[in-house]
Order: C-alpha cells, then structure tokens, then sequence
C-alpha cells in the first residue's frame, strides 16, 4: 500500500540495510565524538544542538547490493526528514539535525538520495548534506563514516551553499513548509523518484 505521505514510500527493497543502532544522540557502534567536536569549529550551529540533545544519529550497514542499498539509504532519510519537519517550527528547531549513517557503503551510495532529497524537501525549508568517509574536502574535518545529514534550513544564509543549482537557492530562500507531500505527483517508488531526479539534473 502506497501512503498519501512522503514518509510511505514503497520499500521494495527492505533489508539491503541492517540497523545497527537505533536513534541515538550519543551512538556507541561509530566514533563520532571527536569528529562533530572538530566539525562545531565550523558550524556555530552544532555545538548548541549537540548540547540540548537535538542531534541524532543513526547508525546503518549496507547489506545488499548497490541499487538496493541507494534505495534503502533514501527510506531511511525520508523517516528522518519526516521526523526532523514538524520540529523545524519549534522552539530551537533551527538546531535540530538528524543524521544517517551508512557502514560499508559504496562511494555512490548516497549521490542520488542525496540529489533527490534536496530538491524535494528544499522548498520546504530543509537542507541536506552528504558526507563520504575519508573525503578530504578543503578545511573541513575528514568524516570517519559515510552519512547523510537532515537540517533545517537556515534562510539568510544557506542559499549561499546552493551557487550550482541556483532555482534551488531561491526556492530555499523563499521556503514555506505547508505540510504538501513533496512526493505528489513523482510517485512513491524509489525507482520513479531516481528518474525524477535523473531528469531534473540534466534540467540544471
């Protein structure tokens, strides 16, 4: 059964990843401690909402074969998005980050749910970040683990972020969350919404 809600999207590939650790704020399976320390330099964010316990982390293990595991990655973020929205309009909402690790990924694993998640859920006022394990990436921090990151959107200052895909910018300047299914007329089925998101890239 396919849910009017974004966070009902088909699972047709179920168990290409195993849970390691459920939603935590403090996770014990990965050492990230030192590293959200180092990364807090950078982000004048962080560090308050990893003090009020508005960071989450949970923790995957790819088990599958690749497209399984892509498809899977974009479930998970998708339950993490959904819980991270009706906070964003909250006291200290703008702290509030959730974030999905993925042990023993490919490279590619989170190109496209990434790419995906960002154009949908951009015009509603929430940003996503893509991190690889070992990506050197200027100053910043080098992540010990692979993960896709889910925040609320900071208005004034995220479009900056965005130069390379600037309708995006402008739709996350302007955002206003008004509950819609942002998988309303896409389709439900990861399959479909990769296509979507094929299609919307060559568009750029």
């Amino acid at each position: 059964m396919i849910t009017a809600h974004a966070a009902g999207a088909l699972r047709s590939t179920a168990g290409a990843l195993r849970l390691i650790e459920a939603r935590t704020t403090h996770p014990s399976t990965v050492e990230i401690a030192a590293y959200v320390q180092a990364v807090s330099a950078h982000c004048p964010y962080l560090a308050p909402s990893v003090e009020r316990g508005l960071t989450g982390w949970t923790v995957y293990e790819a088990a599958g074969e690749a497209s399984a595991v892509e498809a899977e990655v974009f479930h998970a973020a998708v339950q993490a998005t959904e819980w991270v929205r009706p906070l964003a309009s909250r006291r200290h909402g703008i702290l509030v980050c959730e974030n999905i690790v993925v042990l023993g990924a490919d490279a590619g694993t989170l190109v496209w749910p990434h790419w995906a998640l960002k154009n949908l859920y951009g015009p509603v006022g929430l940003m996503f970040g893509k991190f690889t394990a070992g990506e050197v990436r200027g100053d910043i921090p080098v992540p010990p683990v692979s993960f896709l990151p889910v925040r609320v959107a900071v208005r004034p200052r995220d479009p900056r972020f965005l130069g390379a895909t600037p309708e995006l910018a402008s739709a996350v300047a302007e955002a206003v969350d008004d509950g819609r299914d942002v998988l309303d007329g896409i389709g439900h089925d990861w399959t479909e919404i990769r296509q979507w998101a094929q299609h919307l890239l060559l568009r750029q």
